[in-house]
């Protein structure tokens, strides 16, 4: 009951809607006087439902035509993709295509403009159409999130990807010319100048050769920090520069706010410097790597640092600039801290003022005070490690540690001032309290167990200034006996658990199977932020240029032209028929087809295929695409609309003739 008060007075969920449907159950069970409520009694009794379960389903309900009030963005794993999830329903609303081909949406089936993105992506001119997703990342203004964009990176193959959030598309994508794996993007700085590409695995730069026995001397660590035009919605290759680390492995990496802003703090590992060999009688990596007691978390000034690079004080890899690690030595642009050993990222507390760190193979949360870190620089209180980077004395920086349990991973943070902590090894989350000015002291609250060996966890809003609380989303690598079992390869689980309470209140509301790959983390925002298009402002919009192509079709200047051996078409989709209807050609002909959905109401969308050539286009209302192509098979082709939408759907085609 006290979940459904909470989420009345929060909306924008209907909380009168809510708790009718609550009382209506709750009354219902308790008694079976009349015929609904001995229905739903007989319903609750026959399947063993608890007042809690009751609860727990009421509070993930979502009425038809209801709105959740929370939209979560999670990585889609080796799918490629992102996927767009209702809180708290736990709905997905979308698959977002990024790097790899989506049929339903057309993204790289013909249409000119998603084949030029995907190229974008392009490794020494080779197509790479899959990609490990791993940490989106929303746009943020003052620190809290905006709802306008949405980047996402790709571990594998060191690529980033932006997501405009007026029609959840893909509009560009980077790859990385100093390095080619990844692991720490994408996060953003509080206004989104730059957008953070942490590395992971040491690799000679360039993607160049060098033999495993020269590791120290030419493998490198890096960080990439690319500039983000908000006006243009695109990364800014020109203005962007990365920073040469020392060849340990850095992790996931989060932006220093309010107090901290103009700071980066990036987890690593492997500061053995271990290089494995297992087949040689070495020591296997996860030993060498996990050898001694410490790592190094990375402290960079990112506002010196951009300082350094627009100065020209940089190196060339790939004709990219790049600090190189004497520099910001030089410059005191990088600093260390020990942390826990094998940690996994770091995460900064809503003030700025505490970055906290988690060693995977050490149960405590450890907190590190910015204040003490700026004291710590200021005095030179450090040490220097191998590479004559300056590691900053521990007990001065240190503010507190807290044992959370076994295999501690990930922090996010609530509006309570308590912070959750993801247990890998326990399988479960960790609430606990921040210390002043949020809480009194640092200690441990409670836990909540999820269902199995989580990895990352997402708090609704929870890496903003301002966190929301109400909601967590665990998400979970293994799922065991949770769901029917598809064959041996099965589902993760994200759990919604509900943090609303106090104290140790926390509970788990709804198990959702996640089948398109292992997604790795999400962040979840207020859903009145977003503000997505009903349709597109404007018939003949680009989405790639997201403006009116003066080119397109429009009703009334549909052609058919030959100019040799080429042919130009401009056709237009409504419902129910496509114009031009019979096109006629020769084989061997290039065709530009160019073609226009020219209506301009909600959810009339129309498809486009063309059966054998690979040609698969999606067209939302007003937008305009174009495929270009040869016609090397000569035959009978029906063209149809693909997207159901209207009682005469089937009716919605035409012939393409290809003469032999």
């Amino acid at each position: 009951m006290r979940r459904l008060r909470g989420l009345w007075a929060k909306g924008p969920i209907k909380g009168v809607a809510l708790l009718a449907t609550f009382f209506l159950v709750v009354g219902a069970c308790s008694s079976g006087d009349d015929d609904s409520g001995g229905i739903t009694s007989s319903v609750a009794e026959e399947r063993g439902f608890t007042q809690d379960q009751i609860d727990a389903a009421l509070t993930t309900y979502m009425p038809s035509g209801e709105i959740d009030p929370y939209i979560m963005f999670a990585s889609g794993g080796q799918g490629g993709q992102v996927i767009v999830i209702g809180v708290p329903s736990m709905r997905i609303l979308k698959v977002i295509g990024v790097f790899t081909p989506e049929p339903w949406q057309g993204w790289g089936y013909g249409a000119k403009g998603t084949e030029e993105v995907l190229a974008q992506g392009q490794v020494n001119g080779r197509d790479v159409l899959w990609a490990d997703t791993h940490h989106p990342a929303l746009s943020e203004t003052a620190g809290d999130y905006d709802g306008q964009y949405l980047f996402i990176n790709d571990k594998a193959n060191a690529r980033i990807a932006v997501i405009d959030l007026r029609d959840f598309e893909t509009k560009q994508i980077i790859k990385n010319p100093v390095a080619i794996v990844d692991h720490g993007g994408t996060k953003v700085t509080p206004n989104t100048e730059w957008v953070i590409e942490g590395g992971q695995y040491a690799t000679p730069h360039g993607w160049e050769y060098a033999p495993i026995s020269s590791y120290e001397s030419d493998y490198k660590g890096m960080v990439t920090f690319w500039k983000f035009d908000r006006e243009a919605g695109r990364i800014d290759e020109s203005s962007s520069f990365a920073m040469e680390l020392p060849p340990y492995w850095q992790d996931l990496c989060d932006a220093g706010k309010l107090v901290s802003e103009g700071w980066v703090f990036c987890g690593s590992f492997n500061t053995e410097l271990a290089t494995g060999g297992i087949e040689d009688g070495n020591p296997p990596f996860e030993a060498g790597a996990s050898a001694r007691d410490n790592d190094y978390l990375h402290v960079i000034n990112l506002d010196k640092a951009a300082e350094v690079a627009s100065a020209g004080n940089t190196f060339d890899v790939n004709g990219f600039p790049m600090i190189s690690l004497q520099t910001s030595i030089d410059e005191g642009l990088l600093y260390f801290v020990p942390e826990p050993k094998s940690p996994h990222g770091s995460d900064v507390a809503p003030g700025g003022d505490y970055i906290v760190v988690s060693g995977k193979l050490d149960p405590h949360v450890t907190i590190y005070s910015f204040e003490k870190m700026m004291t710590a620089i200021d005095t030179e209180n450090w040490t220097l490690d191998q590479f004559g980077v300056p590691v900053l004395d521990f007990d001065s920086v240190m503010e507190a540690q807290i044992e959370v349990g076994l295999g501690p991973l990930h922090t996010e943070f609530d509006d309570q001032g308590y912070a959750y902590t993801s247990l890998f090894l326990d399988s479960a989350v960790a609430r606990w309290s921040l210390g002043p000015p949020y809480n009194d002291a640092w200690e441990l609250i409670g836990t909540v167990p999820v269902h199995y060996n989580i990895g990352h966890l997402s708090t609704a809003e929870g890496d903003t200034v301002s966190p929301d609380g109400d909601f967590l989303v665990a998400m979970n690598k293994w799922s065991i006996d949770r769901f029917f079992h598809p064959g041996p390869l099965l589902p993760q689980n994200f759990q919604l658990v509900d943090i609303s309470g106090p104290g140790d209140d926390m509970s788990v509301l709804y198990d959702m199977p996640i089948g398109m790959g292992e997604p790795h983390y999400g962040q979840i925002i207020k859903a009145d932020k977003l503000s997505p298009w009903d349709f597109y402002p404007g018939v003949g919009f680009d989405p790639h240029t997201m403006s009116i192509d003066p080119n397109a079709p429009v009703a009334g200047n549909e052609r058919i032209e030959r100019n040799g051996d080429q042919v130009e078409i401009w056709s237009t989709a409504i419902r129910s028929h496509f114009t031009p209807e019979i096109i006629e050609i020769q084989a061997g002909d290039h065709v530009v087809w160019h073609i226009t959905n020219i209506e301009q109401s909600v959810d009339s969308t129309h498809g486009f295929t063309i059966p054998g050539y690979n040609i698969n286009l999606s067209l939302e209302p007003g937008e305009t695409a174009t495929i270009e192509f040869e016609a090397d098979m000569d035959g009978v082709f029906p063209f149809y609309c693909t997207e159901f939408c209207s009682a005469l759907h089937l009716e919605m085609m035409g012939y393409f003739l290809v003469k032999p």
